[in-house]
């Protein structure tokens, strides 16, 4: 297991300095923020953050994300040559050292949340999404900014983007998935980098979007598409474990044994009652999800591939940009350090 750790690069308030003074910290994971999708990466901006976090004794060995554009998740005109820029991105990433690269194929917006400073008893912030307030929002007829959204698009721009989704469907999304999937995964087998699926979050229709990176048998799906060790996943706890119906550890189980596992995104979320949910800290305690079985299985399957915590609260007054402070993710890191290391001794 390599420990890692998301940094935004050079404005990031949290600096390399302190990244590299957690415990057991090894990988920097960052991206080349200042290049829009569909481009090609500058091999200036990958070599100075390689050098970069090498001057502070961390390796720059993942990269999340290189964006799929929305015209090669829709299959536009530009799809082809949209393609061929991202396996042009992926061998400049190897070049510089890259291992591993995580992406999602999640329509419009990466990520959905209601509120980004949800403040709990003891005084920390966090995100959440709450159903109640996403009621009655109608994109097709209101303007909507939730967290998680694009800013760069405009609110017609957001709703022709959803008509043309609900155009293709499910079925039409998953063939622009065997397009992509069938070009890109030979190039990254050539490079020695791992592809690193993200799941959606949440792992439900958003708005009647289709979302279909959701639960294990899409999951499976998706991996049998090309039949690879190139061809893997990103398995982020939280936002798989939001869904009742996902056993977290189970699959992590399942899909450590195949070695289909890159990436692990580790972290906590309270799921109530009405599939609402929050994220808490990373503690088992704190939320829905067993963090120790979770560990568990990765360990006894052998997983050798990266761990970041995900996501924080903000403690301690931090502020900054929110689920990536530098506290509450140092303790997380502290955390799964713990437990990575009792279960491996556990299992000798």
């Amino acid at each position: 297991m390599k420990m890692s750790f998301r940094w935004y690069g050079s404005s990031d308030p949290v600096s390399l300095e302190y990244i590299s003074q957690i415990p057991g910290m090894h990988s920097i994971v960052s991206s080349v923020y200042d290049v829009k999708p569909g481009e090609v990466w500058p091999e200036e901006s990958l070599a100075k953050m390689k050098a970069d976090c090498e001057a502070h004794g961390l390796v720059f060995d993942v990269v999340e994300s290189i964006p799929v554009s929305e015209d090669i998740k829709l299959g536009t005109e530009k799809r082809d040559a949209h393609i061929d820029v991202y396996c042009e991105n992926i061998r400049r990433c190897a070049k510089y050292g890259i291992k591993c690269v995580t992406y999602n194929f999640m329509p419009v917006f990466d990520w959905t949340r209601t509120q980004l400073d949800k403040e709990a008893p003891d005084g920390s912030t966090s995100l959440v999404m709450y159903w109640d307030q996403m009621k009655g929002l109608d994109p097709l007829k209101d303007d909507i900014n939730l967290p998680g959204w694009d800013a760069s698009y405009t609110q017609d721009e957001v709703r022709d983007l959803i008509r043309a989704y609900g155009e293709i469907g499910e079925e039409g999304l998953w063939k622009n998935i065997e397009i992509f999937l069938k070009r890109v995964i030979p190039v990254a087998e050539e490079c020695g980098v791992v592809m690193a699926l993200h799941p959606d979050d949440p792992p439900y229709p958003i708005f009647g979007l289709p979302r279909v990176i959701t639960c294990e048998e899409n999951l499976d799906r998706y991996l049998s598409i090309v039949d690879s060790p190139s061809n893997a996943l990103c398995l982020c706890t939280g936002s798989l474990g939001c869904a009742k119906l996902n056993d977290i550890p189970a699959m992590v189980r399942k899909y450590s044994s195949m070695g289909r596992i890159g990436f692990m995104h580790m972290r906590n979320v309270m799921i109530m009652e009405d599939g609402s949910f929050e994220e808490r800290a990373h503690l088992s305690s704190c939320g829905s999800l067993d963090m120790y079985e979770i560990t568990k299985a990765l360990v006894e399957t052998g997983f050798d591939g990266y761990v970041r915590p995900d996501h924080g609260r903000m403690i301690w007054g931090e502020t900054g940009k929110p689920g990536y402070g530098l506290y509450d993710r140092a303790l997380g890191a502290a955390y799964l350090n713990g437990l990575f290391e009792a279960c491996g001794k556990a299992v000798k």
